[in-house]
């Protein structure tokens, strides 16, 4: 397919950016999206321990992607984590490229992370969100709908609906996440007005990501309705349905206070157990709803080239229709 303005922004051949999905972007990922022709990405807790320093951590996941691929990269960068200021240094001083920034204001470190030479992008879930951003001065945003896994915006808006308006918006690229995991979805969000996709859920399945064999399993068993969103009274994020989120759920219903989730799930250490120890009922699998989608475990190059080549034949199919 032809470069879109993503595609030139960050050196890239497929405008496909993988998801900073926090304890599951490792290094081995990141470098088997940006091999195959998209930007693969590292946050800076992936793979940790419990209790390790985030910031040695980014060293080595930057250290270890290095060593395994010369492409462009990135890193996701929530803004309200609590060493912001110690990874953003360490962003600088390992000349990172590309940022992706999430969960707090772009006017905090846009401009800092720009007049160093970095791309800019930042994540957001309303038109609101996205003129702001581009006031100070992101490279691009990521539109973020409800359908995807983990955080997303309190006004739980859909791709479908959010994409097109921050497009009529906004004069930057638009790169559009949640609810694509093929062909079909990039080829949909072009449509909609988007330059790019950003892609998670889907990477999750692949052997290069760290997730818990039994994580893999369960998102491959998933059907449509197999996701739910929790914690709607403290920050709303879409996870796999499980006994926890149940418990979650009935608390919300049952009128417990923002504090006293919180309080609750203070003592548990919910994406970790799920994520990378495999608890499926006391832990915390972030998901996008279309878990339901995803047939097979296929390395991550071969989902991102596989996305290149059938986008050809999606759009052949539409040609045949309109023509």
């Amino acid at each position: 397919m032809k470069k879109t303005r993503i595609s030139q922004l960050l050196g890239i051949d497929l405008p496909l950016i993988q998801g900073g999905m926090s304890l599951l972007a490792g290094a081995e990922l990141a470098a088997a999206v940006s091999n195959a022709g998209g930007l693969g990405i590292i946050s800076p807790d992936a793979g940790m321990a419990a209790h390790s320093d985030k910031v040695q951590n980014l060293r080595h996941l930057l250290a270890r992607t290095r060593e395994l691929t010369s492409k462009p990269f990135g890193i996701n960068l929530p803004l309200r984590t609590s060493d912001i200021n110690e990874l953003i240094e360490v962003t600088l001083q390992e000349k990172v490229s590309v940022v992706i920034t999430s969960m707090g204001d772009p006017a905090s470190y846009t401009y800092l992370l720009k007049d160093n030479g970095v791309t800019v992008l930042h994540v957001v879930a309303s038109v609101k969100q996205a003129v702001r951003a581009e006031v100070f001065g992101v490279d691009a945003v990521i539109a973020e709908g409800c359908e995807a896994g983990g955080h997303i915006g309190h006004d739980e808006l859909t791709t479908f609906v959010l994409v097109p308006q921050i497009a009529d918006a906004v004069k930057i690229p638009i790169v559009a996440a949640g609810g694509i995991a093929d062909a079909r979805g990039l080829v949909a969000a072009i449509a909609l007005g988007a330059e790019g996709v950003q892609i998670g859920t889907r990477f999750i399945t692949s052997p290069e990501c760290i997730a818990h064999a039994r994580v893999k399993e369960a998102i491959l068993k998933a059907s449509d309705t197999d996701t739910v969103i929790t914690c709607r009274k403290l920050g709303p994020h879409r996870v796999l349905k499980n006994e926890l989120a149940a418990r979650l759920i009935e608390m919300e219903s049952a009128g417990y206070s923002a504090n006293e989730i919180a309080t609750v799930l203070a003592s548990i250490n919910r994406p970790r157990q799920g994520e990378i120890e495999g608890n499926l009922a006391d832990g915390e699998v972030y998901c996008g709803a279309i878990a339901g989608m995803i047939p097979n475990i296929i390395k991550a190059g071969d989902i991102v080239e596989s996305i290149a080549y059938s986008s050809r034949e999606v759009i052949a199919r539409l040609n045949n229709i309109w023509s």
